[in-house]
């Protein structure tokens, strides 16, 4: 096939353009590492422009992935998690993304509207991170990677490792 001259018919060249003319870079701050229903978490806050993560959002996000949490054992967990409060454009989203057995990982998408962290609930089945989400979530992949399952030393040097490599400044 030939995409100079015919592209598939799903393919939404309007939209797809469209969303290429308005894709910005957003802000990741990391949030240090907290513990919440006994699994290290790494925070994060991500803020598309005119919106920030407060210091009472980013709470309410631990609260939330510690509820989420609080399965870990029945979803195989390893007790390490990573939490992105996502001020968004169009509304709060929180993640909850945790590694369980078998080299998996399991993900929880919280969303609702802006400013009421109360009102979050969980994304719609199919639900996938967004863009900058997912490239903060890549980052996490490689870091989990590199420093617990191919690192060195005791598993506290594993993971003081793990918890200072995070993702700062812009993702896209």
């Amino acid at each position: 096939m030939d995409l100079h001259k015919e592209l598939p018919a799903a393919v939404d060249t309007e939209g797809l353009l469209a969303l290429a003319d308005t894709h910005h870079a957003r802000p990741a701050r990391p949030l240090g590492l907290q513990e919440a229903a006994g699994h290290l978490v790494k925070v994060y806050a991500l803020e598309a422009p005119g919106r920030s993560v407060s210091a009472a959002e980013a709470e309410a996000g631990l609260r939330i992935a510690a509820r989420h949490l609080e399965l870990g054992p029945l979803r195989g967990s390893l007790g390490l998690a990573v939490l992105i409060v996502h001020a968004g454009g169009d509304g709060d989203y929180v993640l909850v993304h945790s590694w369980i057995e078998g080299d998996m990982a399991d993900l929880a998408i919280f969303a609702g509207p802006v400013g009421e962290p109360d009102a979050l609930r969980p994304g719609r089945a199919g639900l996938s991170p967004c863009v900058w989400e997912a490239a903060v979530l890549a980052h996490e992949r490689d870091a989990y990677s590199r420093h617990v399952l191919d690192g060195t030393g005791s598993l506290a040097d594993r993971l003081t490792a793990w918890g200072a490599d995070t993702v700062t400044g812009d993702v896209r």
